[in-house]
């Protein structure tokens, strides 16, 4: 992140819990570090931090502790991203979206999510054209486990950045060419989703199949 002349930016970044999520209405954590160190945003714009992450801020800047403004949504538990790999196509999509690189896997080929490494951003979730990726409430975690994902999620996003600004990879928005640098053709795209319709009608609960191998019920005769 850009660091203020006196390094207020850097203490606030500090305290946040580094999702890369957007929802305070900033491209990154550490953007909207710099506009509350500025003044141009307030301390409770961060619903992954909720009230706790506010409070922080307002200690560290001596104002008054504000609950979450609900305007930028509701504090939400600590949450991971997980792909139907039945279902997931290989657009790539995903992992263009991922701001911490939580998503492996190839064009035309399955994806996966590195649990361990995913910050709940939920940005993954709009570009999938398939709606593949759900999000998966886990456990809470305690102040050094919080720090410590933080302090990793962070590092994943700086090594992201700084990949992105020696080989620039669009926003999955506008896109127009896939994370690997391919054009995206909209009718690959769709026989891609007509395959994954396909692999689901193979995977229907057994007994559903059964049921109908089994309806030997008279049928009408046609006219």
């Amino acid at each position: 992140m850009t660091r203020n002349k006196d390094g207020l930016g850097v203490d606030i970044d500090a305290l946040l819990p580094q999702t890369q999520c957007r929802a305070c209405g900033y491209p990154n954590c550490g953007a909207y570090a710099n506009a509350v160190a500025s003044g141009t945003a307030d301390i409770n714009q961060c619903p992954p931090g909720g009230d706790e992450t506010a409070a922080a801020l307002a200690d560290l800047l001596g104002v008054q502790v504000k609950p979450l403004d609900p305007r930028y949504g509701a504090a939400r538990p600590p949450a991971v991203a997980i792909i139907d790999e039945v279902r997931c196509i290989g657009c790539t999509l995903c992992i263009e979206a991922c701001p911490v690189d939580a998503i492996v896997g190839a064009a035309k080929l399955m994806h996966t999510i590195l649990a361990n490494a995913c910050t709940g951003c939920e940005l993954c979730l709009p570009p999938c054209p398939v709606d593949c990726i759900t999000m998966q409430v886990i456990k809470p975690l305690n102040r050094v486990e919080q720090r410590a994902m933080a302090t990793r999620a962070r590092l994943r996003f700086d090594r992201r950045e700084a990949r992105r600004q020696s080989k620039p990879i669009r926003e999955p928005a506008v896109a127009r060419t896939d994370a690997f640098g391919s054009a995206v053709n909209k009718e690959l795209v769709q026989r891609a989703m007509e395959r994954a319709r396909e692999r689901l009608a193979q995977h229907k609960p057994a007994n559903e199949q059964n049921a109908a191998a089994s309806d030997t019920s008279p049928k009408e005769p046609r006219a």
